[in-house]
Parts: C-alpha cells; structure tokens; sequence
C-alpha cells in the first residue's frame, strides 16, 4: 500500500523539481537541486524509512531550511507520479540503475505532461539515443504548434561515466571543484588578491571577498522568494559583511592590494579541429621504423657488393651498363648459366655473385621476419616515450575511464594508462589513439615507475575497486608526495575518511577522493536546470549561475554594449557565440567536430549586442530570473524557481538612465 510522507503537500508548486530513485544519486541530486539552485524538490521512492537511502533522503525533508517533500510509492506509476505534480512539474530525474525502469517512468511521465523537461540516466548509451529521439519526438507530435526552445521540454539522457568525467578531469587537470565546462574550455573560479590578479589574465572578477574586519557570516545565498531582483541587487550591494557577487568598477577602485577577490581564468582548450587528424596506419612509410639499424646496415653493404660486381662486370665485358647489372643479377640469384667457356676472371666474378647471392638469403628472411614484427607492434599500444613529463596518469579503462580519457584527449592533455585487463572497455579506444598504455598490474613493484609517475602532473585511480585505488594512490604518494591524486571511491563514508586522512597526512597535496554519485548530480542538477545553464559556482554562501541567454527581444541586452549589459551585482556577459545562428548548437557543455560554435570570452567593453546573437552570462540565481523574464515572449522563465517576478522598475528605470 502506497503511502505519501512530506512537508507541506508534494506536487503542489507549479515549477519544481522531481526526483525518483532511492540512491546516493537520488538522494545528492536533490540536495544540489534545494541548496544550490534554490528549488522545490520532490522526490518519489519506496520508503523514508528503509531502503538503500531512503533514511538520508528523510534528513532533507525534515530539514526546514530546505524545500524538500517525498512521495512513498513502491512503483512509480501515474498515481504516485501525479501525486508528485509532474503535471505541473519543470524537471524529472530517473537515477535508477534499472533501464528499463527508467523508460517505462519516462514514456508515462511524457504522456502526462508534455512540456516536463526529462534527464534519464542509463548504462546503455545506443539505446539512450533513441530514447532521446523518441520522447522528443512525441512533444512534437502531440503539440505541433508549440516552440521547443521556449518550453523547453527536451529529454537528456545521462550515464554515469558521462557525468563524472568532466568532474573527474577537472579535479586531475586544475585541482578545484570551482569549474565550468564550455566548448573544449575549462573555467576555474580561483581566489587571488586584488594586487595579484593581473598575473594570470583572469577572464573577470567575479567577486569581492570579505576583508578581515567583514563576517561572511550571515549573509544569505539569496533574497527571498518574494523579493524582487532589484531588491536583491540593491541589497548585494550595500551588505558589504559577504561577498560582492559580480562588483563594478567602481567598487574595486581604491580598495587594499591584499584585499581578495574571485576570478574566472581559462585552463585548458582544446586542439582545434584542424589540428585533429584521423589516425593512419603507423608509420607505413617509415623505413627506419620496419627495420633494424643493423639490418639496414647489411642491406646496404650487400648493395654495395652487388654495384662493384656489376662494374667488373661491365668492364671486363665490355657490354652496356645495363647488360653487365642483368648478368650480375641472374649470377646472384643463381638462375644463370655456368662459364664453363668464358674467361677464368669471369667466372671468378660468376662464383663471387653466387657466394653474394646465398648471404642474401639470410637477409632476406631477417627483412620478412623484422617487417612482420614491425606491423605486430604497431598494432600494439605503445609504451610511455622517454623525457614524458606533465602527463596524467590513468588507471583503469573501464567505462568511466574510457570516458575521462575521451576528455583528457579532446584537451590535448597527455596521457599514460594504465589496465590489468587487455579486453578492457577503453583498450581499443588508446590504441586507436596512440595512447601510451601498460597492461599490468598496478599493485606490482615498478608499474607507477613505468608510467613515469614522479614527472608527471596527476593520478586518476578509476578502477571499480576500492582497494586498488586505495593502494595506487598511497603507493603514488610514496613516489612523489606532491602529487595531485584523484580517487574513485564507491562508499561516501569511506571517501570522506580517505579524504581526511590524506590531507592530514600530506597537507601540502590535493587530494579528491569522490563516489560517482558525488560526481554525477552536479551534471544532473544542470540538465534538470536546462542545457542553457553551463554550469555554477560557489562563492562563499551564495552561488554564480553561468547560463546561456539569446540577445534578440531582451531589453537588458538588446542594442547596448557589454559595458552597458553589465549589472553589478547581478549579472554580466562573458562570452558572446560566434557561430552563425545555422551553425548553434544547444547543448555548449559539448564537443563539436568541426570546431562549429565557439565562444568568444575576451569581449571589448564597447561591442554592441545584436539581436541574433547568443551571449553567457554569469548571474545570480535572482538576477539570471529578472535577466530571462525580460525576454520577448517569456510565458514563464526557463530557469524555475527563479523568474516569478518580473524585472524591478527600480532596475528597469536605473538601466534606461544609465543608457
């Protein structure tokens, strides 16, 4: 019998967010849902009260400063999800492991609400495909006349290995969890000193930190759901005890040297798609390659001897220089005939050509059995070059592996792997690469040593076993205690124990020890938000969203620079798309192989917004819903929870002033 267990009642806030499952998934994914993006969360499972984490869920609706509510059911039918409010909801996560669940509770909750914007997780990434295809499919079909793009209703399918992949190389390559991936780029949030922050280049500032004599004590995240933005932007900016979300210029002129701030810098980008060639065969063509030193050496001595019979030959002969090569020729592969009438020299030279011609036998049996061996080991993996430093090391090539090194090299980063299994998911995929790989076992003496540990810049433990993880990244440390370690731990307790072990014992080293889980609901949480938000940043206690916004029927955008788009406090352009509207693509957190859709992030003050163009903005949550509301034709604001209201006259009349 289905039971409803909540605070409030479930299901009655038009705009919130669903969440079914009963796993660490589940459970993180409505956590980053209520705390960082400010949303009503309900999440449907089998019990509060047993389970794998219903206990842990049952904490967060009990919490009063969160705004999450349950739905007991044992199956997640129409009934338990109608008493959900998916009618009415903007999001449905499915995080079970079972595929065939989630499609089953993904074809009903479409068949419910249209518009419901859906993120799956599933192991099968084929059968994703289609699943995508086909629920976006149907919105079109039941409701033809509607705009996808202003309701938004679009189906993400994710899986595990998709989604801590982009966490996972951030931790290995920059070292915080503070990250924004955007077309092959990776931003940091880093915190530096106003006097400092010329020196890497920054992209912007992001924030003000509290001098010594402020508290960030506080100061709320954000304003309160009835307040408006302007009143939000106002009070960010005479509350100076937190932090300064997003200050102008004017606030950062005069200010200490030693004072902090937060700045956006770019790490990584990717080779550009001219630069990425299909792989060819190994070296065809590279002689050197296919055969030895010594074996070369050989071939041309005989050659040698072969040239110098055949000008004895030519000159004791007196035949024409190809006459005399043709006789040497069939002298050395024995198939003339003998000299029994000729001359005594001549048939000294027929015997010398023969005697030549038996050591070439040899030799040619050395270049087939050399070439041979020379084709077997290219289709090998090759073994990490000498003078390798700044690498990541990897282990294990499973699916999450094979996904991380997908992204190490779309960023050009080098890679040494290293997997006990020749059969392994990602074996093809590096040799297909080039990839240096070691197929041993990384718990043997000498393995870590191999993959050149100590020159290089991280090690990503990723095998499906605790223990090994464990013992390589204890056994890195040993080799080099610097080192950067990111680990792949199943049990949070025990990552969380891990974690504080190794930082008491290495102070000095990073460390990352995360389940998958914990890796997965940032990504989640995002795809729930829409695809128009990248990602978001924490900034003390209160949260940047970086969101993809359309210049064209935006008052706040339309027709002014980037200097006069700016809203202190609440948001600014970052970047602007320089790819024609034909060439967009949705989905920004993706590759593109033909280089299509860059981002431009060094925008001149004085560049005007045109109408077809397509900006990111870093915003507050209160700020980015004032931002979208004033969109044409906004019905209800992409982002929930965050546009009730629209934009405050007090904001509207301060920017048609400062025009």
């Amino acid at each position: 019998m289905d039971s409803s267990l909540s605070r409030g009642r479930p299901g009655v806030h038009a705009g919130h967010m669903v969440v079914c499952g009963d796993n660490s998934l589940a459970q993180r994914l409505s956590r980053e849902l209520a705390t960082v993006y400010g949303q009503r969360v309900t999440v449907v499972l089998p019990s509060l009260r047993g389970g794998d984490h219903g206990p842990q869920i049952a904490e967060l609706v009990e919490n009063a400063e969160l705004r999450v509510e349950a739905v007991e059911a044992s199956i997640p039918d129409d009934a338990a999800l109608l008493r959900a409010g998916v009618e009415r909801a903007s999001a449905l996560a499915l995080t079970s492991g079972d595929d065939q669940l989630n499609i089953h509770i993904a074809l009903r909750a479409r068949r419910i609400n249209p518009e419901l914007r859906l993120v799956i997780r599933m192991f099968n990434p084929t059968l994703g495909g289609y699943l995508e295809d086909l629920l976006d499919r149907a919105v079109r079909v039941r409701r033809p006349g509607l705009d996808r793009r202003a309701l938004d209703a679009t189906t993400t399918v994710l899986s595990d290995s998709d989604t801590a992949a982009p966490s996972l190389v951030a931790a290995a390559v920059v070292g915080s969890d503070k990250i924004v991936y955007a077309e092959g780029l990776l931003l940091r949030a880093k915190e530096r000193t106003l006097g400092t922050v010329g020196r890497r280049n920054p992209l912007c500032t992001l924030a003000l930190l509290p001098g010594p004599e402020d508290s960030d004590e506080g100061c709320d995240e954000e304003a309160p759901d009835g307040a408006a933005a302007g009143s939000a932007t106002d009070g960010a900016r005479q509350r100076h005890e937190g932090p300064v979300l997003l200050p102008g210029e004017e606030e950062l002129a005069g200010l200490p040297q030693d004072r902090g701030a937060v700045v956006l810098e770019a790490i990584t980008r990717r080779p550009s798609a001219s630069s990425v060639r299909a792989p060819r065969l190994p070296r065809l063509l590279a002689f050197k390659e296919l055969f030895s030193a010594r074996l070369r050496y050989s071939l041309l001595a005989m050659t040698a001897v072969l040239l110098t019979l055949a000008s004895l030959n030519w000159v004791m002969s007196g035949e024409t220089v190809l006459h005399a090569a043709y006789v040497t020729l069939l002298d050395f592969f024995a198939i003339n005939e003998p000299k029994t009438d000729e001359p005594a020299d001549e048939q000294v030279l027929q015997l010398l050509a023969g005697l030549a011609g038996l050591m070439m036998l040899p030799l040619l049996l050395a270049v087939v059995l050399e070439s041979y061996g020379a084709f077997r080991k290219a289709t090998y993996l090759p073994d990490p070059p000498r003078g390798l430093s700044g690498h990541v090391v990897l282990l294990g090539l499973g699916k999450v592996g094979t996904r991380v090194l997908d992204r190490l090299l779309e960023l050009g980063i080098p890679v040494v792997c290293i997997e006990r299994d020749h059969e392994a998911r990602g074996i093809a995929k590096a040799r297909a690469k080039r990839v240096p790989t070691l197929i041993a076992d990384v718990t043997e003496d000498g393995v870590l040593e191999a993959a050149k540990i100590k020159r290089s810049r991280a090690l990503l433990a990723l095998t499906s076993n605790d223990g090994i993880n464990l013992e390589a990244s204890l056994s890195a440390r040993q080799i080099k205690p610097g080192l950067r370690v990111v680990m792949r731990l199943f049990d949070d307790d025990f990552a969380a124990t891990v974690y504080r072990t190794l930082r008491d014992t290495y102070p000095s080293s990073q460390t990352r020890s995360r389940s998958v889980s914990a890796l997965a609901a940032p990504a989640f949480g995002g795809a729930m938000m829409g695809r128009q938000v990248l990602g978001a940043i924490p900034v003390g206690r209160r949260v940047l969203v970086f969101a993809v916004v359309d210049v064209g029927g935006n008052p706040m955008l339309e027709g002014r620079t980037v200097a006069e788009a700016f809203e202190p406090g609440a948001w600014r352009v970052v970047a602007l798309d320089v790819a024609t509207e034909d060439e967009r693509r949705e989905d920004l957190t993706s590759f593109s192989s033909t280089g299509e859709g860059e981002l431009e992030w060094r925008l001149h003050p004085g560049q005007v917004l045109n109408p077809g163009d397509r900006v990111v903005v870093a915003a507050t949550r209160r700020g980015l819903g004032a931002l979208l509301s004033a969109g044409a034709g906004t019905t209800r604001s992409p982002i929930p929870g965050t546009g009730e209201h629209r934009v405050s006259d007090a904001v509207s009349g301060r920017r048609t002033d400062t025009r």
